[in-house]
Parts: structure tokens; sequence; C-alpha cells
């Protein structure tokens, strides 16, 4: 019976230093007995002990390396025992020879107890040398686990690089916080010449560490020659980074897809399995799902073993939450399941993805789309006919991404959605693992500071340093004192720190300390901003009778809205967040923000705000005619807008998002326009409301878009954002189009009491759109009241809005000229043809709109935090 490998927990002491040094070294290969001579075989077992259970299997057979060695003598295993060890020899510049080291042997723990309490402190530049006599990959950990001393206080004091003389890993590396281990794990291409680690300290830093595990990998676990990565790249190009196996790479993120941590000891290569909860974007359009470990199937290939993953991560699955009613729902629908990491720009990294369908009823059932960073990775993934038709069997698929995958933002999206080969019925797209890893750069370098493999950062860097943060320097001032110039003769913007964070009513505050006025005993602090937004708790209680039920004119996902009367006279709408919102201080900032510094007659008016005693409230404008919804469908008692005046707040509606998308730089994404945001004052007149979620898009003339997570309401979600996770101002358009048919059949935008397509009114209109039929559908009390060649150019507005993609999506620029060449069609019954919106009226319609939007002046706007 063979055993799985253990490693030696080795320690090295020396009379200059207090503190012991820990080291875990692999491999050592038990004797499966002592009077057999048994080759060492890897295996998988639920523990350290051998499983009788399980049959074993052999994924490779390591070489032997070389003995333990020191300067002086290190205790010598028998030949009996097969007993083989690692080695290291340990130099430094300032210490006497190292001691004989103390050898820990254990099966049942992975890593000694004393690691925590026992580590490495080093002063200068120290080497650990381990000499190889097998060429390939090898997995290389770094232990850090920093506590506190009567010596040191490793978290302050502790700053230093890890380099070998191909690699460079770690650049001015501090560990993050006090006893936590950190761990990072490297794969490298090894020969006989070895691997030698050298830890520089940052002066006046020290240097650290406290354990290292170095052991040979199985040869296919890195390997592009059999099977070749999938190059992704937004360009399209293919990749040539050489032999990946001889490339350096660091392990950045080792997920567990819809299951739990998966422990060293439940891995065949000792690694750690992390739940992939957190790195969701929007996780409710996902589920989790399992099965039994005994149902996986590895199959007959040598390279798909336990060594690639455990059955633990085959065995749970993220795949898309697609409900029987929500099929009804969304006939059409389409979306995708995003994780978002933080990494760092100008490297290529390398994905592996782990797949096992148990959740599919036949093997050819499911297939899907893949992409990374934006990009299409792998379109029709139909998991099936890779796995030979068999369900339950694990399979992975390797990925390199090319630079420009990770833009400046320093996130990586990997998503999975619906293919266009996907069938409504069995439609899904399943993850079981996720590993991505990061290449070295031309440089050798993992962590973004030149590496030359020979010397480290030498004199000339440094004075070349010195003399560009002291330009830099000059320049910060040079700014400073422009700034300060410039707010002696204007009056600062209003503004809220985004980060602050509010706490319970009681507290002497509710935000950061230089976000608020310093408060005595007794004293409600309130936020730095406009003394001219500022309105007292006091009087918003006056305003609303303390906040009287019966003056409730509204509700929303903020909270509840009442109606209001100031001291001066002014009807106003007081939006009070509850305890328990949806949306919550962020949102409540990106509001003020935003509002104080915006104006135009088609966009509801922020007359102040309170944060008293963990209030966070909003004062509007009062709109006396509430929302379009309202009188659509929400209210049978109101009476029905004619079709003149629904064309009228619709381009109300559209003048408000063009100023949002045109006047400023950079352009300002609603994110929520639907038929409730839309409110109506005096005589009808439009305006845009609910900014508690906008977003800043690119500036001005950039055909560009911003990666941010799912915000909005269902039935209005532009479907390139909803599964690309790109937000555009075209996403407003889409959302718009949406309203358009709602305007026009007056009825909710999803709604269940209908079957099939007709749930969903964007899918419904469309249908009867295009089979000429879109006067079947109408509001029944415009009946007779319509122009046909207003319908007409209405509908087509509205169908273009809803095109697929944002780019055949048209500006609402040109859809507000449609809609009023739509009104003037309603107005003076003209019977030639609706004007097709060609480029040459399109350049003279965005001129003339331009013209009109200069009486406008904007204050620059910062990004929500």
């Amino acid at each position: 019976m063979t055993r799985r490998p253990s490693r030696v927990i080795s320690g090295l002491g020396f009379k200059t230093l207090l503190i012991s040094t820990l080291f875990s070294l692999a491999c050592i290969w038990l004797p499966a007995s002592n009077s057999s001579q048994v080759e060492p075989q890897w295996h998988h077992s639920s523990s350290c002990q051998s499983s009788p259970s399980r049959s074993p299997f052999s994924a490779f057979q390591p070489s032997t390396p070389p003995l333990l060695t020191s300067s002086t003598a290190a205790p010598q295993p028998t030949p009996s025992s097969r007993t083989t060890l690692l080695g290291l020899s340990f130099l430094t510049q300032n210490s006497s020879p190292p001691q004989p080291p103390t050898l820990y042997q254990s099966q049942t723990q992975l890593i000694n107890p004393t690691l925590s309490t026992t580590l490495q402190t080093l002063i200068q530049t120290s080497s650990y040398t381990f000499p190889i006599n097998t060429t390939g990959t090898h997995v290389l950990r770094l232990h850090f686990f920093p506590f506190t001393t009567k010596s040191y206080y490793l978290i302050n004091s502790s700053n230093f690089n890890v380099s070998s003389p191909q690699t460079f890993f770690l650049g001015s590396f501090s560990p993050s916080a006090s006893n936590t281990s950190t761990i990072k794990e490297y794969y490298l291409w090894l020969d006989t010449v070895g691997l030698t680690l050298t830890f520089t300290p940052n002066s006046p830093s020290l240097a650290f560490i406290s354990a290292i595990e170095l052991f040979t990998a199985p040869p296919f676990l890195i390997d592009n020659n059999t099977i070749k990565p999938r190059p992704v790249s937004t360009t399209g190009q293919d990749l040539n980074i050489g032999n990946l196996a001889h490339q350096s790479l660091q392990t950045l993120y080792r997920l567990n897809v819809g299951g739990p941590q998966i422990n060293t000891t439940n891995d065949t290569l000792w690694r750690t399995w992390t739940p992939d909860d957190t790195f969701l974007y929007f996780e409710p359009l996902s589920k989790v799902n399992s099965t039994n470990t005994d149902k996986i199937i590895y199959g007959n290939d040598s390279r798909n073993t336990r060594d690639i993953a455990p059955e633990l991560v085959y065995s749970t699955v993220r795949e898309m939450n697609i409900s029987d009613s929500f099929r009804v729902a969304y006939f059409n629908f389409s979306f995708n399941v995003t994780w978002t990491f933080n990494v760092s720009t100008g490297y290529k990294y390398f994905i592996r993805m782990h797949f096992c369908d148990f959740v599919s009823a036949q093997p050819l059932d499911l297939v899907f789309d893949v992409y990374i960073g934006g990009a299409s990775a792998y379109p029709n993934l139909r998991l099936g006919t890779l796995t030979n038709k068999t369900l339950y069997r694990a399979y992975y698929l390797d990925f390199i991404t090319d630079d420009d995958v990770v833009r400046n933002s320093g996130l990586l999206n990997v998503s999975i959605g619906l293919s266009s080969n996907s069938t409504a019925s069995t439609a899904n797209a399943i993850m079981n693992g996720l590993e991505i890893m990061k290449i070295n750069n031309s440089d050798g370098s993992l962590d973004g500071i030149f590496y030359s493999g020979k010397s480290h950062l030498g004199l000339p860097v440094i004075i070349v340093s010195a003399v560009a943060a002291t330009l830099v320097s000059l320049i910060v001032v040079a700014i400073t004192i422009v700034i300060l110039t410039r707010k002696k003769s204007k009056p600062a913007p209003a503004t809220i720190n985004p980060k602050a964070n509010t706490k319970t009513a009681g507290s002497c505050s509710p935000h950061h300390n230089d976000s608020i006025n310093k408060c005595s005993s007794g004293a409600t602090p309130r936020m730095k901003m406009g003394l001219e937004l500022y309105i007292p708790l006091s009087d918003i209680k006056l305003a609303t009778h303390d906040f009287d039920e019966a003056l409730v004119i509204g509700h929303g996902g903020f909270g509840k809205v009442f109606k209001g009367v100031l001291s001066d006279g002014t009807m106003v709408a007081v939006k009070r967040a509850m305890g328990r919102s949806r949306q919550g201080y962020p949102e409540f900032v990106n509001e003020i923000n935003l509002l104080s510094k915006i104006r135009h007659r088609h966009l509801v008016s922020i007359i102040g705000y309170c944060d008293e005693m963990g209030e966070m409230i909003l004062v509007y404008e009062f709109m006396e005619n509430g929302t379009l919804k309202n009188y659509l469908y929400g209210s049978p008692d109101l009476p029905c807008l004619s079709w003149k005046q629904r064309l009228q707040v619709c381009i109300g509606a559209a003048r408000g998002l063009d100023y949002l998308h045109t006047a400023h730089s950079p352009v300002i994404i609603h994110r929520d326009v639907k038929s409730t945001n839309i409110l109506l004052g005096q005589d009808f007149l439009a305006k845009i409301s609910d900014f508690g979620i906008s977003k800043l898009g690119p500036l001005l003339g950039e055909d560009t878009y911003v990666s941010t997570g799912v915000k909005g309401s269902f039935g209005y979600f532009d479907p390139e954002y909803f599964t690309m996770l790109k937000l555009t101002t075209k996403s407003d358009v889409y959302s718009f189009g949406v309203v358009l048919f709602e305007v026009l059949c007056a009825r909710p935008v999803i709604d269940p009491r209908f079957k099939d397509e007709a749930v969903n009114l964007a899918d419904w209109a469309l249908h009867y759109l295009k089979k000429g039929k879109l006067e079947k559908i109408i509001d029944v009390r415009l009946a007779g009241e319509i122009n046909p060649k207003s319908l007409e150019k209405f509908g087509e507005i509205a169908e273009r809005c809803l095109a697929k993609h944002g780019d055949d999506r048209p500006t609402i620029g040109d859809v507000l000229w449609d809609l009023e060449y739509a009104l003037q069609l309603q107005e003076t019954e003209l019977m030639r043809e609706p004007h097709e919106d060609s480029g040459t009226v399109d350049s003279q319609i965005q001129y003339l709109s331009l013209m009109r939007r200069v009486s406008f002046a904007c204050t620059d706007i910062d990004e929500d935090k």
C-alpha cells in the first residue's frame, strides 16, 4: 500500500538570533514497509493517512533530490527507510555558519504548529540555496506569518524583496496584518543548477521568512506542448510566449466555484481552494449545485487526474439562475455570470477553468460562451463534445490573455453566458473551478519592478528616481498654489467624502473626521458642503409634520417620499432613507454630488439634504403630478394623457438625458431610466429623477465604455450591459426605448399575467412591430387618436433604441430629433414619408443641438469612488 508523500519541517538555529527558523520542505516519501523497495507514488486521499477504500493511482514519479546539506553534517537517511530529503544550505553576509537542523516528520499535518511562533529575521541580504538534480516544473511556496516580538514589530519593520537569478518574485513586500498567514505560490522551471532565493531588506527595514516549500510538480501540470492554451486578446492576434512551462508563474486566485473552502489535506499538491462568492459581480444571477464526489469521473487521460484538481472541486458547480418563470418572463433572455478580480496591468495571465457537467439532462444539451476581460475566449463551448458525451466527467481548459485584456482599471473579468446556439429550454452555463496565474514579464519580473537577473536597483537608478521625485514634488507644489489661488476667487463646489461611513443615531459623528465639523458634547455634526444645501433635521420634521404617514406620496428602493412645506412656503418632496433601504450611503452621496452641480429644465432639482442623527434625507423640488407610470397604468383615477401629451413627455425626458450625455465630460449615465423615474410637474412638464446609481462614463466624444456591476431595474436592462457589464450612454437609450413602448401600450414592462413572449413588453411590442401590427397593442384609450405616420415614426424610434448591440442604437440626441418630428407629424398630419436619419441630417441636427446647449454651464464632476 502506497502512502501520500509527506513534507519535512526543518529548522535552522543561530546563536546570534533569538528567533528560530522554520522551513517546510517537500518531499518525503515514507515506505510501504521497511522490507520492500517501493518507488514513491502520488495518490489521492481525503487526509494525510492512506485510504484503503480507494485504489491508489500514479500521477508521476519524482526523481530523488539531493540530501539536506549544510556546513556541518546533516543526519543521513538510511537506504531502508526510502526517505528522500530536498536539501538546502543557508548563506548570509553577517552570520556564522548554521547549526545542524532539527527535522520534524509528520503525516497528519502539513505545516508544523510552531510556524506561527518561529521565523527567520534577516537584517542584510541573505540567500537560501536549493540544489536540484531534476529538470522540470517545481512548486515554490513562501510562507509569511508576522507577529510581534520583544525586538521587532514585523508589520511596521519589514519591507524587502525576494528574487532569484532568473525571477523577481516580490518587490517592497510587507505583511498586511499581524497574526495572519500570507502564502505566495509560484511555478518555476528548474534544472540541475538549482534555486537560490535571495531576501533583500529595504533599509532600514528587515526581511523575514516563516517557511519555504519546494517540490517537483507533475510534468503535465503546466504544459502547453500537448494541449495549447487558447489565446485571448481584444485584437484577436495569436500570442507567442514560447514554452509556458519555462516561464515563471505566480498563483493569484484559486477558486472552488460554487463550493466551500478546500484545505491542503484534501488536495494531492497541498493547495487551498477558496470559495468564489466574494468575487461575483452580481450573485443573484447564479445558483450553486452539488453532487457526490464518488460520481466524478477522471477518465483514462493521464493528464486529467486528481493532481489537476480534486473531486471536491468538480462536485460543486455554479450555474445560471434560470427558473421556469424566468424563462417565461424573458423569452429572449441573455445575461452572464461574472467574476471580477484585481490584477496588475502590463502582464499576461494564465487562466485554467474547471468544468464538470452534472446538471444537464443530456451531455450535449449544455452549450455556452466564455469571456475573459470582455473578449470572447471560447464561443459555443459544448462540453459534451470534449468529454466524449459523458456527464460527471472532469475537464479543464487553459487560456492565456494578452496584455490588452486587462485595462487601466486593473480588473480582470471572467464570464460565462448563453451561446447563440442555446435553446430556451436547455440554456445554461456552468463553472466548477477557476485558477488565475500571472506570467512573468520580459524582464523576468512578477512584481512590476525591473529586474535584470544580475543586480537590483543600483545607484544610477536611485539618482534618477530622486531627481524625478524632486521634479514631481515641484510640480505638485505649483499645482497646489494655482488651485488655492483659484479657490480664493471662486466658491468651492459642494462635495461629500464618498468613502465616509454612517453610524447609528446618537453617535458624535456619522462620517470621517475629515468630512465633518468637529462636534462637542451633544452637538450634531454635518458634512462640509455648501451651507445653502444643508437643511437641519428640525426644519425637515416641521415641514413633514414629523414624517406624518398621511403625507407619504411614494415609495422606492431608497425609502419613503413625503410631501412637505418649508418655513418659507416652498413645497418640497422629502425622500427619507429607511433603515433597511436597498440603497445606502454611496447612493446618497452620489446623488447630492451630482445634482448639486447640474441644472436643467428637464432634470429634477435638489433643494437640500440632511444627515443628522444617522438620517439620510434628500429634499427635492415638488412635482405635483407624480410619476409618468401612474398616468399610464398605475392609478385608474388619474386622467388619461393624450397622444400629444405623451409625446411631449417623452421629448422632455429625452432632453434631460441628452443634457446628461452631451453637456458634461465625462458624460453622465443615468443607469435607471424608467417610467417611475420620470416625474411630471406643472402642465405635465417631464423631468428625470433619481440619480442614486448614476455613473460617470467616458470623456465626451470617446467611443468606449465603463466596466461596472449591474444596477438598475429588470425589464429596462440593456442586454450588453446586463451580459458584458459594458455601460455606455447607449444603455440609457435602450432603457428609454422600453419607456417609449410603455408610453404607447400603457402596460408594465414585465407582466406575468401574459404568456410566453408577451410577458416582456419589449419582446411583445417588437414582435407586433415586425409583423406590421403595432396598432393592435396600443393603449385602447388612444384608439383613433394617433396619426398613422406619427405612430410609424414612433415605432421606428423605439425599435432602433432596442437594438441588441449598442453600436446599432441611435444617440439620445437622434431620438430627441425623431420624437420632435413624430410630434410634428401628429400636429400637422403630414402625409409625406417620415424623414430618414441620413448622415448629413444627423450632423446638422447634432450641430444645432450643440448650439442649443452652449447656454448651459457646468462644473466639473468628480467620479464616484
